[in-house]
């Protein structure tokens, strides 16, 4: 394909895929070239004037036909019937625009709206505990609820759990650290396929992209800097969410952290960023009120319906929360005898209103 015969898209696509550049000399050679056809085009030494541009990344540009296969790409692009969006697209996402190295091109599987320009990211453990999952699920359903799109990063743990919890409320978008024809991880697709439908599937990596170590860090900042707000559900003290955390305060954005028990390590990276500044959550309200205009959902639209309960049942159900509660202290607080107790424990399960947890602790489903 000639330099010539280029769109502006397929010129953005092109710099994407050259190894090595990435998006922040991609906007100084903007600075420099304006429009990504003219950087195409460029010579040897215009590019040797540029600070931090040596021969090595000269000679990429330069000979980026030799380098990359674009017509290989944009075939690809095709047949997965998905739309590249960028920073000079009306629907890419203005907010992204801000951030010091914006993403050059955007895959985008689903459809984007308007809407989808305030988010809320939800990030947080892969190995979250029952509770840091219940979490994220209500919480995210209850913001998409609101109006406002929850955006994560479709891992394992608290992004999953973000997702599926969105779209039981409103809209959702999972930003990938593959390309959109190597989706990780691999069991997520189905989540993936009902994402797109009610949201979208997004990433800055060409289609047969394969993740490693550097797209997830590169793929946080996306999530950062889309959303309005970022908030933690659950993370311990070395984690990748710490640094999105990180990211989203250093581009301006207020981050949010659910506390959890004291003792357990799986919280000690949300007592932190809480300890730092981030406003402690207790609930969606603590989100929504920064928005002003947005109205609070009431506890009726919140609360799913439920089976009609005995007394017993309403009992222990009130004792129950997010939190895993051992039936001993159940036993105690509920003043109720132990084979009742655990009776009652049995038809909540079997209403699947309880889950039991190992080591006889119980908590809501």
């Amino acid at each position: 394909m000639g330099k010539g015969k280029m769109t502006t898209k397929e010129a953005y696509i092109a710099l994407n895929l050259l190894p090595k550049i990435g998006p922040v000399r991609v906007r100084k050679l903007l600075d420099r070239f304006e429009t990504p056809q003219a950087i195409l085009s460029a010579n040897r030494n215009q590019l040797l004037e540029l600070d931090g541009f040596g021969q090595e990344m000269a000679n990429l540009v330069v000979q980026w036909e030799d380098r990359i296969d674009l017509k290989r790409e944009l075939d690809l692009i095709k047949d997965a019937k998905v739309e590249v969006i960028t920073p000079v697209c009306e629907d890419y996402p203005p907010s992204l625009r801000e951030i010091y190295d914006p993403p050059s091109v955007l895959y985008v599987w689903g459809q984007l709206t308007k809407a989808d320009w305030r988010c809320i990211g939800v990030v947080g453990s892969r190995r979250a505990t029952h509770y840091g999952l219940q979490a994220a699920k209500k919480l995210s359903y209850q913001i998409a609820r609101a109006g406002l799109t929850v955006i994560s990063g479709l891992a394992r743990g608290v992004d999953t759990a973000a997702h599926e919890g969105a779209l039981a409320g409103g809209r959702t978008i999972a930003v990938l650290g593959s390309g959109l024809g190597k989706l990780y991880p691999p069991e997520n697709q189905v989540l993936a396929e009902k994402i797109a439908q009610q949201g979208a599937v997004v990433s800055e990596f060409p289609i047969l992209y394969l993740p490693d170590k550097q797209s997830f860090p590169l793929r946080n900042r996306i999530v950062s800097g889309w959303s309005s707000g970022i908030l933690v559900v659950e993370a311990p003290q070395r984690s990748g969410s710490l640094i999105t955390a990180n990211q989203a305060a250093e581009q301006g954005r207020p981050v949010y952290a659910v506390p959890g028990p004291i003792d357990r390590p799986s919280s000690q990276g949300c007592h932190r960023l809480i300890q730092e500044g981030a406003k402690l959550v207790m609930g969606v309200e603590d989100i929504l009120e920064e928005f002003g205009q947005l109205e609070l959902l009431s506890e009726d639209e919140v609360e799913e319906t439920r089976p009609d309960l005995s007394e017993e049942e309403s009992a222990l159900f009130a004792l129950l929360s997010g939190m895993e509660v051992g039936i001993e202290d159940l036993i105690r607080q509920a003043d109720l005898p132990s084979q009742v107790v655990a009776t009652t424990l049995m038809r909540l399960e079997m209403k699947r209103l309880v889950k039991q947890l190992p080591g006889k602790h119980f908590v809501r489903c």
